[in-house]
């Protein structure tokens, strides 16, 4: 089950698929993932409204590190965001899975999307228009090099 696929929810059906990026805090992130609101207020997972963290092994010690995005310990539902820069304060708070390996320039152009100096709300409309999963032919490792990389691999 994963909302990168799609999710049946009672009558519902989740998915990354179309939600609009709700946040772009220039030189730090772009978060998105709000499967139910669409505004960044919502979110849901597949195991519930929320789940618990995971583990904090990994470090926002990169670009292009994907981050859960939460409202405090073990409120994770589907909100995520991508690392612009470097940020190490938020290890131990939010639980990093993953790592931009393909489409970094993308995720800088995105970064560079006008927004509220507030509310960091985009002032151009952004959405996610398609997303699934690719499935590994063997078990993919990274080099410490790798992860610290700010280029596509």
């Amino acid at each position: 089950q994963s909302l990168a696929k799609g999710f049946k929810h009672a009558h519902t059906k989740l998915h990354y698929k179309n939600p609009k990026v709700p946040r772009v805090v220039p030189d730090f992130l772009v978060q998105m993932g709000d499967v139910t609101a669409g505004d960044g207020t919502g979110g849901r997972s597949v195991y519930g409204d929320e789940f618990v963290d995971e583990n904090f092994i990994l470090s926002h010690k990169a670009t292009g590190v994907v981050s859960m995005a939460n409202h405090g310990k073990n409120t994770n539902g589907s909100q995520f965001f991508m690392m612009l820069l470097r940020a190490r304060w938020l290890d131990g708070k939010h639980v990093v899975f993953g790592k931009v390996i393909k489409g970094m320039d993308v995720l800088k152009t995105l970064g560079e999307v006008p927004a509220d100096s507030n509310a960091a709300v985009p002032k151009n409309s952004i959405r996610i228009v398609d997303c699934g999963i690719n499935n590994l032919q063997s078990k993919y490792d990274m080099s410490e090099e790798q992860f610290l990389s700010d280029e596509d691999m």
